[in-house]
């Protein structure tokens, strides 16, 4: 079975998931066809990476949302850690649990020394294709940029 990784993921349609939120909702990929979305994926709730990431799309959200771009958290935490870290932070964005992986697995998310999960992002197109992968273990500042250009690229700068 060939190994999936987040690369070999671009250009073929994202993985379909069906996820609780922070609110205790199911959140399914197919809830945001029809627009763009990044889907990012971060370690834990607090760490300050992960913090940082989260609230530098926190930061951006209306530029995001201009351009009819969805922005979906994704992390291993359970629901009730997510609560609160969501409602914490003020986070304006869904974030969702995968306490068993199971769709970090499917997106290729690897875990780096057998128990960090790592951080990457995916540009989804409204046609749930993905069109960019980004890693981002630890550079959340330039993280978020980086996916505004691509956004500005995938989208012929529309709303930019």
């Amino acid at each position: 079975m060939t190994q999936i990784t987040t690369k070999s993921l671009v250009g073929k349609d994202a993985p379909d998931f069906s996820l609780e939120s922070s609110n205790g909702e199911m959140v399914n990929l197919s809830d945001f066809d029809n627009s763009w979305k990044v889907i990012f994926f971060y370690s834990v709730n607090g760490a300050p990476t992960c913090k940082r990431g989260c609230l530098n799309f926190k930061e951006q959200y209306e530029l995001f949302k201009s351009v009819g771009c969805e922005i979906i958290g994704i992390s291993q935490d359970p629901k009730n850690d997510h609560k609160e870290f969501k409602e914490s932070l003020d986070l304006p964005y869904p974030i969702l649990g995968d306490p068993e992986r199971q769709v970090a697995k499917r997106y290729g998310v690897p875990v780096h020394l057998g128990k960090f999960p790592a951080k990457s992002s995916f540009v989804v197109g409204p046609d749930r294709k993905i069109h960019y992968v980004y890693d981002w273990l630890f550079r959340p500042r330039n993280h978020v940029a980086k996916i505004l250009s691509v956004l500005s690229e995938v989208t012929d700068g529309e709303g930019f």
